[in-house]
């Protein structure tokens, strides 16, 4: 258990903030944080906090869930294009499936991701919305 309280707490501005990077070389936007920029290959640690707006890209809807999901079906996984760059794979929050479309305007939000283990223990992390 105590590696996993390590590794949310490590992840937390990633999860709940959506902080990126900024490649100091460069100035490539990078989501998630890595040690190199994915752009010119050279170290990139400068915390760049996203605005969590962006767009749908692209979309599935999802039927056949993997373990742990069920409850959800059904629902909508996107990708989305941010306003800073980067793109982002997410669950859809407070829209239909039908509803949803490529160019839709959204936000991040924090929401319950899944429970894990016997003791429930809720997983939070980032979805989007559609703006409002």
């Amino acid at each position: 258990m105590i590696e996993k309280v390590a590794d949310n707490w490590r992840l937390r501005g990633q999860r709940y903030r959506l902080e990126g990077e900024v490649c100091p070389h460069c100035g490539a936007v990078i989501f998630p944080p890595r040690d190199i920029c994915p752009e010119c290959g050279k170290p990139a640690k400068e915390p760049k906090p996203l605005s969590g707006r962006g767009e749908v890209y692209s979309f599935s809807t999802v039927y056949s869930p993997p373990e742990g999901f069920e409850a959800y079906v059904p629902y909508t996984v996107a990708l989305v294009k941010l306003e800073e760059g980067p793109m982002v794979t997410a669950q859809l929050t407070d829209v239909a499936p039908d509803e949803v479309e490529i160019g839709m305007k959204v936000e991040m939000v924090t929401r319950k991701l899944r429970a894990r283990g016997e003791e429930g223990t809720i997983i939070y992390g980032y979805k989007f919305r559609p703006m409002l």
